[in-house]
């Protein structure tokens, strides 16, 4: 069995962003993850990826912000959904506010 699609969104953001999504179900579990899910959501501004969450082999789950990477706790597809758009939505307040 290949991987699964689940997912797969391309959203404006702003006039100079965009959101990319896609989510896959994997025949096996990701060594290094809890579920068999593979991911990347990302946040790209000018051309530049500032913000995003993925999952990779013997690394796990976890999040880009900046050019800083922190551990994910990965819980559910709509929690990894709602916890990207909240960090979107604060990328959002902190560029235009300064």
């Amino acid at each position: 069995m290949k991987a699964e699609l689940l997912y797969r969104q391309r959203s404006p953001v702003g006039e100079h962003a965009f959101a990319e999504l896609a989510i896959w179900r994997l025949p096996r579990q990701l060594p290094g993850s809890a579920h068999s899910l593979k991911y990347r959501l990302a946040l790209v501004v000018r051309g530049v990826c500032v913000l995003r969450y993925d999952n990779e082999a013997h690394k796990g789950d976890h999040r880009h912000i900046g050019s800083e990477e922190t551990a994910y706790a990965f819980t559910t597809v709509d929690q990894l959904l709602a916890d990207f758009w909240a960090d979107v939505d604060a990328w959002e307040n902190r560029y235009e506010d300064g």
